[in-house]
């Protein structure tokens, strides 16, 4: 149970911070193409997060980092479903909180007509959607080599023989490679990074 609180209040610190940060950017009415200040606040997010649940639970904080450890024997199939659970929950509730703290931000933004896509959507604080004139097919591609490039960075800091990072440093680099992936894959769907 405590592992599942862990995975839960550490993906919903990650999702607060990340979801605001694109709730403020948005609502600022941001004209730059930059993923910068977005990417910056989700590696905090992760940093913060890794701080929260790291000693309990390694801070998965993602269902595909939970997949990937339970593929290769290092996490049991029925604990990996009670992370997996835990970090939709705790999702769930960060977007929850990010629309609470900015619900009057998004009445000024859109008049209080919630719109998914067009000037006045904010569907895109909440979740990735393609751009417009991305196909699916680009966007499939995106969401895989994106993925891929996290979970191999994820897997290569975690390898138990790797000892050309200490322990102590290892949130502060999946910060950067959570940073990272963010700024380089954002532009067709999101970096969403998950399965």
């Amino acid at each position: 149970m405590v592992q599942y609180l862990a995975e839960c209040f550490s993906t919903c610190i990650l999702i607060l911070i990340g979801e605001a940060a694109i709730a403020n950017y948005k609502f600022a009415r941001q004209t730059s193409n930059s993923t910068l200040p977005v990417g910056i606040a989700f590696g905090v997010g992760v940093y913060s997060a890794m701080m929260i649940s790291g000693p309990i639970t390694g801070a998965h904080l993602n269902p595909a980092v939970s997949i990937s450890l339970m593929t290769i024997g290092k996490l049991k199939p029925l604990r990996c479903i009670f992370y997996i659970i835990g970090q939709i929950s705790g999702a769930f509730l960060g977007a929850l909180l990010v629309y609470l703290v900015y619900f009057n931000q998004f009445n000024v933004f859109d008049g209080g007509v919630r719109q998914m896509v067009g000037p006045n959507g904010t569907a895109d604080i909440f979740f990735t959607m393609p751009a417009k004139g991305i196909p699916q097919w680009n966007t499939f591609i995106d969401q895989v080599v994106s993925t891929g490039c996290l979970m191999i960075f994820v897997m290569a800091l975690a390898y138990d023989c790797n000892h050309m990072i200490s322990e102590v440093a290892k949130p502060f680099a999946f910060a950067v490679v959570v940073m990272s992936v963010t700024c380089a894959f954002s532009i067709n769907a999101g970096a969403a990074v998950n399965p």
